[in-house]
């Protein structure tokens, strides 16, 4: 099935597999081979995990060789993918079948690749591609590595108040890269900003952007999508009417973000998603430094005024966010405003941490692979005792057919 998938070169896996041979250290279990061809780079795990339940194909689309899942959602499905030529690796989200035949979701999929397009800016992902390979539309952009600020609090909890300044800084950067290039975003939330291993933070998801100066960029009216966003952070007039939205939106989506990141929840954690709405368009949230009184004063003024229920009482462009912080970490002290030079954690140990998860699961499938041996063996010797005659032993593992189903993408 390896050899049927294409991911080894037909001569590299014939010499690998001389060389197991050679030194006797073939396993009989395809699970242990698995673990033996991860180890030795010749698979990714999502590979090796794929081809043991029997789907050998997918693994290319376009230009590009699928290497790991990274994440999954309601508008596609994002790996890790390789170009086979220029060994460039890239995010590859790619719409599921079952979206593809409406023609909302394809259209929204394609605008988002022209939105990302229209941006170059070091506080937004980037866009390599966007192309169709035979029934499946995918978008190929820069890979980053590193964490969403919202699996980032989940995983360490609520971040420093200098750490949630710079933050917040480079976001209403991006922002205003986007609000110059005539954009609005419509879902800034915390899963949506990317943190990489040196700490520069990245606006992904354009999925809900729209051009609020072209007039042909109605998809809202044309598909009577009134209420686009996320409940914990929708903007106040989002709720009311999505396509009437601009950057004020994006700027009071944003304060909630960073009230998240600070507080550990959004500012209305309770509820459903008709209750948190209403309660963006009636209530104020409880105060952050009731929460968090380390927040200075300066920057909860900063984050109220993001999260004014009126638009003509916030910011009225990110450029303006981005001067009243840059204000504030020149107050507390901060002379590198840019905040580039701090790290989500060390490099090493993140990757560390990663490889070692990879190598703790492998190991107990391993382990577990051997016992079932063992117990098997076991289980046959007995059988020998006790009958008094030779049986041949029947052998644990369970037998995967080579169905050549697909990679369910």
């Amino acid at each position: 099935m390896v050899r049927q998938s294409g991911l080894i070169e037909e001569a590299v896996l014939g010499d690998y597999l001389e060389r197991l041979r050679a030194t006797g250290t073939t396993p009989s279990d395809p699970r242990l081979l698995a673990g033996l061809m991860i180890r030795d780079h010749l698979l990714t795990q999502f590979q090796a995990e794929q081809i043991l339940v029997g789907r050998w194909r997918r693994f290319f689309i376009g230009r590009y060789k699928i290497l790991e899942q990274i994440a999954s959602g309601g508008m596609g499905y994002v790996y890790l993918g390789e170009h086979l030529h220029m060994r460039r690796r890239a995010a590859i989200k790619v719409l599921p079948l079952a979206q593809a035949v409406n023609p909302a979701v394809l259209e929204r999929f394609r605008r988002e690749g022209r939105a990302i397009a229209a941006l170059n800016h070091p506080n937004i992902v980037r866009a390599y591609d966007i192309d169709q390979d035979q029934n499946l539309h995918f978008l190929a952009m820069e890979y980053v590595e590193g964490t969403t600020l919202n699996d980032l609090v989940k995983l360490q909890g609520p971040l420093s108040v200098l750490q949630a300044m710079h933050y917040m800084r480079q976001a209403a950067s991006g922002l205003q890269h986007a609000f110059e290039a005539t954009l609005v975003h419509r879902d800034i939330k915390p899963g949506n900003l990317l943190v990489d291993l040196s700490g520069t933070v990245k606006i992904l998801d354009l999925g809900l952007a729209r051009f609020y100066l072209d007039d042909t960029d109605d998809l809202s009216i044309k598909y009577d999508e009134l209420v686009l966003g996320t409940a914990d952070f929708v903007a106040p007039e989002q709720a009311e009417n999505s396509h009437d939205a601009d950057i004020r939106a994006d700027i009071y989506s944003l304060g909630c973000t960073f009230y998240f990141c600070l507080a550990g929840h959004p500012p209305f954690p309770a509820g459903t998603v008709a209750q948190k709405v209403l309660a963006q368009l009636k209530q104020t949230p409880r105060p952050i430094r009731e929460i968090r009184p380390d927040v200075s004063k300066e920057f909860a003024a900063i984050l109220e005024r993001a999260m004014a229920k009126r638009p003509k009482h916030r910011y009225q462009s990110p450029a303006e966010l981005v001067d009243a912080l840059t204000n504030v970490l020149l107050l507390s002290g901060e002379t590198a405003v840019g905040g580039m030079g701090r790290t989500l954690t060390e490099s090493s140990r993140w990757r560390q941490q990663q490889l070692e998860s990879q190598r703790r699961r492998w190991f107990r499938r391993a382990v577990g692979a051997g016992i079932a041996l063992v117990g098997g063996g076991i289980a046959a010797l007995t059988a020998l005792l006790s009958r008094g005659k030779k049986q041949p032993p029947t052998g644990p593992g369970k037998r995967v057919a080579a169905t050549g189903e697909s990679v369910q993408l």
